[in-house]
């Protein structure tokens, strides 16, 4: 009987518990401070989550200055200190001060905007682009392979060779551009070749 009458007795305070927790009135428990009971030296991984790697242990030493309402005694005499001295200044001295300190606020505030504005544009001046990528490779491409050059010859560079006209020594006119250079003891009547081009022999009309 004493062990159901205890059941019977926390039965019916978990359901008051209920009851208040669920009322719309109650406030939600996650904004609600609270206090530690158990303090550890330890490393928490769990108040290292939760404080985004602040606190990384709950301490004698920390929880002071964590969970205090109220703030030093230094601070204190501080904050009296200067509500003392604001009683002894009249307004009209206190809206001078205060536009005096607003003014020099928005000069600073100036200022900065105006830095930011000239490093946002010097930034802008620096990465814009002076060249275009696709002239680049273009070019790259015509001067290493020849790519997109033209195989016509300009004109008046030649064409069929007069017959009489000895054919060592003569300039083949074409896209090489090529000189040919008798060698040294070869006869003078030779067909040379040189870019796909064979020169007539002395005496043969040319092709």
């Amino acid at each position: 009987p004493s062990v159901l009458d205890s059941f019977a007795l926390l039965s019916g305070q978990l359901n008051t518990l209920n009851k208040v927790l669920k009322h719309e009135k109650t406030p939600l428990l996650r904004n609600q401070v609270i206090i530690p009971l158990v303090l550890s030296p330890d490393r928490d991984e769990e108040i290292m989550r939760q404080t985004e790697g602040r606190v990384p242990v709950f301490s004698h030493e920390v929880v002071p200055d964590h969970l205090r309402t109220k703030p030093d005694p230094e601070v204190e005499e501080q904050e009296k200190q200067l509500i003392t001295d604001a009683a002894r200044i009249s307004p009209d001295v206190a809206q001078k001060q205060i536009q005096s300190l607003n003014k020099m606020c928005s000069n600073l505030l100036e200022k900065i905007s105006k830095e930011e504005r000239e490093s946002e544009s010097g930034g802008l001046r620096q990465n814009k682009q002076t060249f275009n990528p696709a002239d680049t490779n273009a070019l790259v491409a015509a001067v290493a392979f020849g790519k997109g050059l033209s195989n016509r010859r300009p004109p008046g560079s030649g064409g069929s060779v007069q017959s009489g006209q000895p054919g060592a020594g003569a300039i083949i006119a074409g896209a090489s551009g090529m000189q040919q250079v008798p060698m040294s003891g070869a006869p003078s009547q030779q067909q040379p070749m040189l870019a796909g081009v064979q020169m007539a022999q002395a005496g043969q009309p040319g092709k």
